[in-house]
């Protein structure tokens, strides 16, 4: 299957482009999970946006890179989600590798760290992720925040 993988800041998200990813947003998090929150929480304006799009031109999964100072002192990704049909295909570990890449690309080598859904502990451990803390509730969801230190430090 052909992929187009895409990265940009907020201000170069065409329409369409932001009106898919809220919609993949909202779709995931707040319907399926039945979680009501605010997304639109302002930090999309100062953030990259990483999305995978199939051959059809249809959003598959999609992240946000947050710079340091913004959701925590370190970069960050967030919004981590795939499109429902999508899951199991490999496309949301297409993803983690390709943020953690464009992280350090975007931002500079440093630590990235995430607030975490609990029960994707080892899905984020498999890219180096590790728990730091206790646990806690957002919004009704179990989290962990977890940092990725870089293979190297510069």
């Amino acid at each position: 299957m052909q992929l187009n993988i895409i990265i940009k800041p907020f201000s170069e998200l065409s329409t369409n482009q932001l009106y898919n990813i809220l919609r993949l947003r909202s779709e995931v998090f707040v319907v399926e999970q039945n979680c009501v929150y605010l997304d639109i929480d302002n930090k999309d304006l100062k953030c990259h946006h990483l999305m995978i799009l199939d051959g059809d031109g249809e959003l598959m999964a999609y992240a946000r890179l947050v710079p340091p100072g913004l959701s925590f002192e370190e970069m960050s990704i967030g919004r981590v989600v795939s499109n429902s049909k999508n899951r199991g295909t490999g496309s949301g570990r297409l993803l983690m590798n390709r943020a953690i890449e464009e992280c350090t690309r975007v931002f500079g080598n440093g630590d990235i760290k995430i607030g975490a859904q609990a029960y994707l502990v080892n899905f984020y451990s498999s890219f180096g992720f590790v728990p730091v803390g206790d646990g806690y509730d957002e919004d009704g969801i179990p989290h962990i925040d977890m940092i990725r230190q870089p293979l190297t430090k510069s």
